[in-house]
């Protein structure tokens, strides 16, 4: 049985949902046409992936470049599978190496920079786009990089949000390695409409399409990488780019009801990344009653807001890469132990909560699916706005600022060491059920935006499966976000009573209008029927620069 969603829309909205039988969905027009392109010459929705994350790394340079990292969920068309292309530290890096470089605080613990090359942690992204191809990929990888290259070569229109995100970080990034010579080439940030050409990366992008991938990690990149961090007191060296792989792991999953009837499997990336989260908040819902209370109603959002709060309590204090970890995602998942932590969410009460004790024993996502059944749920990230300001000029390589994800306290799961993975913010999501007794691929899907990722698949997951709201509805929907200190933000388009209400039982709110750091921004793809013929809706979030595209 097909979700009978409401085709309705309530809220304000510049977008409508799209539907088709190949769909590619982005936070760019040039990277969905990217994408479709290569499924018109004969791709897969894995080839599609690929092109349009590497053209997003042209068109939206704020949030992504050739050194970022990525994460994927892929569809096959039979199973599930995840890929973790997060970077890994430089061997060089402990805490006693950032406190001799850069001091100690009061409590002894040592200081670590936002930016610069102490920030980089190995570049995993086009690694993943290796493994992926060499396991999905039905086009040469050449073919793939082709649409990126060409747009790089000849330039783009700068779109507002991306415009305004590029211009505020300039200020403070100018005089990292490299910045200003990339990503200012009048001596300021490009306005909106102006072109830019980013000659160095398609530099670098007809490199790996002649050498293959290798060669960013190996070759004549690798070099001037490394050669570039010496050159600027970084410690990463060719030993460490020479010896990274990704990871391919089994997606984590929650069960989850739905009001159709139908039971539903979320599925997302696990640790290090912060998709648990998710899971948890979805597992706690479970013992509570939502649909019957109103969907933009003070209780609904109080109980998603408390659900949120009690899983972000958890994984701050036990996600880490999983070597390190005290805990296993198993026992933060234990059904058991979600049933005990819903029942300290009182129905009336804002509560800040502590972590539990389990049972022992700047981002782009996308979204691509085609007429086969494949679908992908992809992620890449410079982490914050043009991540560590660093770029290694002669190829365009911009560079990500993971690294400042590391804890400084020795005592701490998510210590800084020599080849460990830090705590990481994007996180693909993925949607499945059974029919007939097999699993069916239901809805690739992700938000980005820091720790708004994990909030925004629980509160568009909500809409769609609890209150039959489809795609573009639940992503157009006001949202909330919880912060690091459980006070609470709030978009402004959401209901002054709803507003009210949360106030006066306790939630600490702002009220901040800044949709492009603190609220997210999602693609979607949800399979309209049994019946792959009937093909996908897709969404794409009206606060981007973004779109669904689809034949």
């Amino acid at each position: 049985m097909a979700m009978q969603f409401s085709w309705d829309n309530p809220y304000p909205s510049i977008r409508m949902p799209v539907m088709g039988r190949n769909v590619v969905s982005t936070s760019h027009p040039f990277a969905a046409q990217a994408g479709l392109k290569v499924m018109h010459q004969g791709g897969n929705a894995i080839d599609a992936a690929i092109a349009a994350a590497a053209a997003l790394m042209i068109v939206e340079p704020v949030s992504n470049g050739l050194g970022s990292d990525c994460f994927a969920i892929v569809w096959d068309g039979k199973q599930l599978q995840g890929l973790n292309a997060s970077g890994t530290a430089p061997q060089a890096w402990s805490p006693s190496y950032f406190a001799s470089k850069y001091g100690t605080q009061g409590n002894g613990i040592a200081k670590n920079p936002m930016r610069g090359w102490d920030s980089v942690t190995v570049p995993g992204a086009l690694a993943g786009w290796e493994a992926l191809h060499a396991r999905y990929g039905s086009l040469p990888l050449a073919d793939l990089l082709q649409p990126a290259i060409e747009i790089a070569e000849r330039g783009y229109a700068l779109p507002p949000v991306v415009a305004k995100k590029w211009a505020a970080a300039a200020a403070e990034l100018h005089t990292q390695p490299g910045f200003a010579q990339a990503f200012m080439p009048n001596g300021r940030a490009p306005a909106i409409g102006e072109q830019f050409r980013f000659e160095a990366a398609a530099t670098a992008l007809r490199y790996i399409a002649k050498q293959g991938v290798r060669a960013f990690y190996e070759g004549e990149i690798a070099e001037a990488m490394a050669r570039h961090a010496r050159e600027h007191g970084g410690s990463m060296c060719l030993a460490d780019l020479a010896n990274y792989r990704p990871d391919w792991v089994e997606p984590l999953s929650q069960s989850v009801s739905a009001c159709d009837g139908e039971r539903y499997d979320l599925h997302e990336i696990p640790p290090n990344g912060q998709g648990i989260g998710a899971l948890m908040a979805m597992g706690i819902l479970n013992y509570l009653d939502l649909p019957s209370y109103p969907v933009d109603g003070v209780q609904s959002q109080h109980l998603q807001i408390e659900a949120m709060k009690l899983a972000f309590a958890d994984i701050y204090q036990y996600v880490a890469d999983p070597r390190s970890m005290g805990v296993t995602p198993a026992q933060m998942l234990d059904p058991g132990y979600l049933a005990e932590r819903a029942k300290l969410i009182h129905p009336n009460k804002a509560t800040h909560f502590q972590f539990g004790l389990p049972p022992t024993g700047g981002t782009v996502y996308l979204s691509t699916s085609d007429e086969q059944g494949r679908m992908v749920s992809f992620i890449q990230s410079n982490y914050m706005g043009f991540g560590s300001g660093i770029v290694v000029p002669e190829f365009g390589i911009s560079l990500q600022n993971r690294g400042y994800g590391f804890s400084m306290d020795p005592k701490s799961a998510n210590v800084v060491a020599g080849g460990k993975r830090p705590f990481h913010t994007i996180i693909p999501a993925f949607l499945t059920k059974q029919v007939n007794g097999k699993t069916q691929a239901q809805m690739s899907f992700g938000v980005m935006g820091g720790d708004m990722q994990p909030q925004g698949h629980v509160q568009t997951l909500v809409r769609m499966l609890a209150y039959g709201q489809q795609p573009q509805a639940a992503c157009d929907a006001p949202r909330w976000k919880v912060n690091r200190d459980f006070s609470l933000d709030v978009e402004s388009g959401m209901r002054a009573d709803t507003i009210s209400g949360l106030e006066g039982i306790g939630h600490v709110l702002k009220r901040v209008d800044d949709p492009y750091m603190d609220f997210g921004a999602g693609q979607f793809i949800w399979r309209l029927s049994d019946d792959l013929e009937a093909g996908y809706v897709a969404a794409s979030d009206s606060r981007r620069d973004g779109l669904a595209a689809a034949f």
